[in-house]
């Protein structure tokens, strides 16, 4: 589990009043949080108070935010980076569940507070964000029903994205399933460079996301790359042509046959 300590901060109390530092500081978690699923239609000045009860952490990358099976001591809101959710198997060899990037919630989240991980969560990269020990953020939510109902949007939303990779791990031949992950992570992921998007992900790494294996992931990225749609280098993905991924993750209607 990691050690959570509240952020340096100079701000003091004095005279029963915050610091000007402390209360910008808190300010400044409300503008950035504001447009986050997690505080949609939640007021500012109640997006300030709920704030004020997280503190601010960064994890390097590969550090380990939680195990499978420890217990859900905190709730953990993204603000920047990439966080993998995983599981490993008796051999180990991992899956990937998803990933969380800036505005998502990692782990549990409004599940109570004697709950266990079924998962672990693995920074793929520096990344920050907003911790609220669970017994806090758990009086949160019985005190602003908005944003108890934004967990449940959240989770749905969670649950929809696991039925539709099925569907694909089902139905779907792997080059559809490696562009379709593909578009959906530049979304939540990509980050713009000289007019490309990176995504910050090994070709294993897509490997586990998508149900198959290094080789054929390698041998799909070299064949797109022959085409001008991705550049790929050891741990990153760069997607020069958007459309055609898109394209690509579109074709597979209506076919049959080879499942790559």
């Amino acid at each position: 589990m990691i050690g959570c300590q509240p952020e340096n901060q100079a701000a003091v109390v004095r005279d029963g009043r915050f610091s000007l530092a402390q209360g910008d500081a808190i300010g400044r978690r409300a503008d950035l949080v504001k447009g986050f699923m997690l505080f949609s239609d939640v007021a500012l000045a109640d997006c300030r108070e709920i704030v004020a009860s997280a503190h601010e952490l960064e994890f390097k990358r590969r550090q380990t935010l939680y195990f499978e099976g420890d217990p859900v001591r905190q709730v953990i809101l993204l603000t920047s980076g990439c966080v993998k959710i995983m599981q490993v198997g008796k051999c180990g060899s991992e899956v990937i569940l998803r990933l969380a990037g800036p505005r998502d919630v990692v782990g549990a989240v409004g599940g109570g507070t004697r709950l266990s991980y079924c998962s672990t969560a693995s920074a793929l990269q520096t990344s920050t964000a907003l911790v609220w020990e669970a017994p806090v953020f758990e009086n949160i939510l019985h005190k602003y029903p908005t944003l108890r109902r934004n967990t449940a949007r959240i989770l749905g939303q969670r649950l929809e994205e696991i039925e539709e990779r099925f569907r694909e791990v089902s139905t779907k031949r792997v080059a559809t399933r490696l562009s379709s992950e593909i578009a959906r992570l530049i979304n939540r992921v990509g980050q713009s460079v000289n007019g490309a998007v990176e995504l910050s992900l090994s070709r294993e790494e897509l490997a586990q996301l998508t149900g198959t294996t290094l080789f054929t992931v390698s041998r799909l990225l070299s064949r797109w790359e022959q085409r001008g749609i991705v550049r790929s280098r050891r741990e990153a993905l760069m997607v020069c042509k958007f459309q055609a991924l898109v394209e690509l993750a579109e074709s597979d209607c209506g076919r049959r046959g080879s499942r790559i």
